[in-house]
């Protein structure tokens, strides 16, 4: 699940999808198309744009969750607490059918099942 609300989001998630595309360690699948949804947790803040995308990897889980943080640092993406607007965010919701609870991940997303924001655009892939 990809997201964000500081700036230009649209031409923020066309780079990323160029950059997934020349990143030989993922194959983008498939898109969802971009959708607009309010904030959640923290409301005085702007709308977000979100998407579902699907890739293809051979990079274990924590690989993975390693290779989309350092892609948030190179949008500027900052955790100033929780819920903060940001300009990217990359959440792993499904990882094939991989279970797992740890202090950095948790498969499947956590509280995926209440995000519209996930689950309206996962409807469309």
């Amino acid at each position: 699940s990809i997201g964000g609300n500081i700036g230009d989001v649209s031409k923020k998630f066309k780079q990323l999808f160029l950059m997934f595309q020349n990143d030989s360690r993922f194959f983008l699948q498939k898109t969802s198309p971009i959708l607009k949804n309010p904030p959640f947790g923290y409301l005085d803040q702007n709308d977000f744009l979100n998407a579902i995308i699907i890739l293809k990897t051979n990079l274990s889980p924590i690989e993975a969750l390693n290779a989309f943080q350092r892609y948030e640092y190179r949008f500027k993406r900052t955790r100033s607490f929780q819920d903060a607007p940001r300009t990217l965010d990359i959440d792993i919701i499904f990882y094939n059918q991989i279970k797992m609870d740890t202090k950095r991940l948790t498969l499947p997303h956590k509280s995926y099942k209440n995000r519209e924001s996930v689950l309206i655009p996962l409807h469309f892939v």
